[in-house]
């Protein structure tokens, strides 16, 4: 979330390579790896694996997925600088994007200088908080999330992982190029009630960001304040029944990052 906030890119390092006479995996065949006939196989691609039981709620990066405050989207985020067809021995591709793009994490350093200078950074984060049985809820389609809804949710105590599916979900928000601001969040008084009244270590939402528009910087540093609670933003949540479910996530380790994106399943 708050990509104007988030001055750090992701940069996997371009290893060109020199053109060879043959690819030396395949001595007897130009570097394209395929003859003009051969069957080349068209890739499965699965939200859901293991025969149903593994739910992928991680959003595929795109182009045209929503980025913070742009009508644009993303963008380009891919280059293929060294190419096989240009005469490469493989093929390595250059990715440049904000942390706080997709499906990602923030870390407690998003929002305060001080836990930023420290150190309190992705590859600080307890991967025992975003690994274990979470619950995912349906929230009320009418309004952000306040106090008074978070207490009408009934959350049990001890649960210590919640997803929360918004109207961002009914109305295909992630999947919409434009950024909007009138999508479903924490106002102050309802983060704070969480914090006050739950076992929550976990907090997920299906938008770029957990806080509501109007409430963004006071209900972040609600949630942060402790460096207890870690936030999950942009969960692809459609299509899945509510319920307890093992879910699994797992940030980039980068160090001097206040965010990364993340790769989230669910396992029935």
């Amino acid at each position: 979330m708050m990509a104007h906030l988030a001055p750090l890119f992701l940069l996997l390092p371009l290893h060109a390579a020199a053109t060879p006479s043959a690819h030396p995996a395949y001595p007897n065949e130009p570097p394209s790896c395929a003859a003009a006939s051969t069957v080349v196989p068209v890739p499965e691609r699965r939200e859901a694996h293991g025969g149903g039981r593994i739910l992928d709620i991680t959003h595929y990066y795109r182009e045209d997925m929503p980025s913070w405050e742009s009508d644009g989207g993303v963008g380009q985020f891919l280059w293929l600088p060294a190419s096989m067809r240009n005469g490469s021995r493989a093929n390595n591709s250059e990715m440049r994007l904000p942390t706080h793009t997709g499906t990602h994490v923030d870390a407690p350093g998003h929002v305060f200088q001080h836990y930023f200078d420290a150190g309190f950074d992705v590859d600080s984060l307890d991967l025992e908080v975003l690994n274990g049985l979470a619950l995912l809820v349906d929230v009320p389609r009418d309004d952000n999330i306040t106090a008074k809804m978070m207490e009408s949710l009934h959350i049990p105590k001890g649960i210590q992982r919640v997803l929360f599916r918004t109207l961002n979900t009914d109305r295909q928000l992630m999947w919409k190029k434009e950024f909007d601001t009138s999508y479903v969040g924490f106002m102050e008084d309802g983060a704070q009630w969480l914090v006050d009244n739950t076992d929550i270590k976990l907090v997920g939402i299906d938008y770029l960001s957990v806080a509501a528009f109007d409430d963004l910087i006071p209900s972040h540093l609600v949630l942060l304040k402790n460096r207890d609670i870690i936030l999950v933003e942009g969960l692809k949540l459609e299509n899945i029944m509510p319920g307890i479910y093992s879910l699994h996530c797992l940030p980039l380790r980068l160090r001097g990052a206040e965010g990364s994106p993340i790769r989230c399943i669910l396992i029935k």
